[in-house]
Parts: C-alpha cells; structure tokens; sequence
C-alpha cells in the first residue's frame, strides 16, 4: 500500500530527529563522524520540509 504524504513527511521529520540527536551526542564525544551526522540530518529535514509541501498542496487541491 503507498504511503500518504502524510506518512512520508511525518517519517522524514522522525529520521531528521533521530539524526539530529546522533550529531549532538557525537559533537559531545568529538567523534570524527559529527559532521557526517549533521549533514545525514540536514538532508533528512530537508526531505521532510519538501514532503510536507507537497502533502499541503495536495490537500489544498483536494479540498478545491
């Protein structure tokens, strides 16, 4: 069954919180792998932002 707008954005926004959450604790450690992590959560808000667009105007065009 394909997943709703709904559903992708909201799985986008939880990997982008969880992703969010490894950078700041790698930050704490000095982990060599902090950047990687804050770009792998940037990327995933990004995602999340872009799906949650489209979900809108998919709702506004079902709504007309």
């Amino acid at each position: 069954m394909p997943q709703s707008p709904h559903t992708r954005a909201a799985e986008y926004h939880n990997l982008a919180a969880h992703a969010h959450e490894a950078a700041a604790a790698a930050h704490q450690t000095g982990s060599l792998t902090a950047h990687e992590l804050s770009r792998q959560a940037h990327e995933h808000s990004t995602r999340a932002f872009e799906a949650a667009k489209k979900a809108a105007e998919e709702g506004k065009k079902g709504s007309s």
